[in-house]
């Protein structure tokens, strides 16, 4: 039994949902998104709730269950407050410059880094610091990853791309004899 499938699911003021046996949709102060789903979860939208129970007993059914009824619940919880992840730049003469759609980046490489901003994200860069934010959790998430992943943090002097909550290890280097 999955804990998290089995938990009701509240709608908060100003959010509407709507399921039309494939596609969720959420609408709210923030935004819209909807996602297909397949029939194996029945998901039920009754008065301020949404339920869950797989339609099914068999093993991918359940697996199903949880993380349908996750994602369920970051959409409502996206279309109302956006999801945030900050990334710190971190080397000397390391910068990040948003462009219109593009975020350009100068990572110590020969040339300049420039990648796309997905649709639905905004990109804000203060200061060595890069907050990524967006209604879907998924993309943030994506983004943020693909972002940090251009120049990981290197241990030694702890240059490069790393989450706001990430703590990198330190190793020492070489000592002088």
């Amino acid at each position: 039994m999955s804990r998290i499938g089995k938990q009701i699911i509240a709608i908060p003021e100003k959010t509407t949902v709507s399921f039309d046996g494939a596609t969720f949709s959420v609408k709210g102060p923030k935004g819209e998104i909807s996602r297909h789903f397949k029939n194996s979860v029945a998901i039920t939208v009754a008065d301020k709730e949404v339920t869950l129970a797989p339609a099914r007993n068999d093993l991918a059914t359940k697996a199903l269950w949880g993380t349908y009824a996750s994602h369920i619940s970051n959409m409502i919880e996206g279309v109302n407050t956006p999801f945030v992840k900050k990334l710190i730049i971190e080397g000397i003469g390391y910068k990040a410059d948003v462009q219109g759609k593009n975020l350009n980046l100068a990572l110590g490489f020969s040339h300049p880094v420039i990648v796309a901003i997905p649709e639905g994200l905004t990109v804000v860069h203060e200061k060595g610091t890069l907050t990524i934010s967006g209604i879907n959790k998924e993309t943030v998430g994506q983004f943020a990853a693909q972002i940090r992943a251009l120049k990981k943090p290197e241990p030694y002097k702890g240059k490069g791309i790393r989450y706001d909550s990430e703590v990198i290890r330190r190793k020492q280097g070489k000592k002088a004899a």
